[in-house]
């Protein structure tokens, strides 16, 4: 060192220089450590974000699912109904032609006794005109 003291000013310059120097790298590696920190929760946002994605599609699927199968449910319902409700009008023609059936029956029976009737009136007549 001289009288001046120059050569402890260098030692100072080089100290503050390597303590500059440290500070920067300290900062440099903070800054990519947040970086990369930044990146890490970029990419968990996204995979949540398609995660969520996945689970409304699975939603969907399920809603479109259950849709189609209540269709389908209110579909065979109809179709029973409907075809209980033909046999029934089958079943009430049946029986409304059983009954004009019967009805003929019985008109015919009762015009066959009339004949009769009015067949054995007219021996009767016949007999006591002689």
């Amino acid at each position: 060192m001289d009288a001046d003291g120059e050569e402890g000013d260098r030692c100072i310059c080089q100290l503050d220089v390597e303590e500059e120097e440290e500070e920067e790298e300290e900062e440099e590696e903070e800054e990519e450590e947040e970086e990369e920190e930044e990146e890490e929760e970029e990419e968990e946002e996204e995979e949540k974000e398609e995660e969520e994605e996945e689970e409304e599609e699975k939603e969907e699927e399920e809603e479109e699912e259950e849709e189609e199968e209540e269709e389908e449910e209110e579909e065979e319902e109809e179709e029973e109904e409907e075809e209980e409700e033909e046999e029934k009008e089958e079943k009430e023609e049946e029986e409304e032609e059983e009954e004009e059936e019967e009805e003929e029956e019985e008109e015919e029976e009762e015009e066959e006794e009339e004949e009769e009737e009015y067949e054995e009136e007219e021996e009767v007549l016949s007999t006591h005109q002689l």
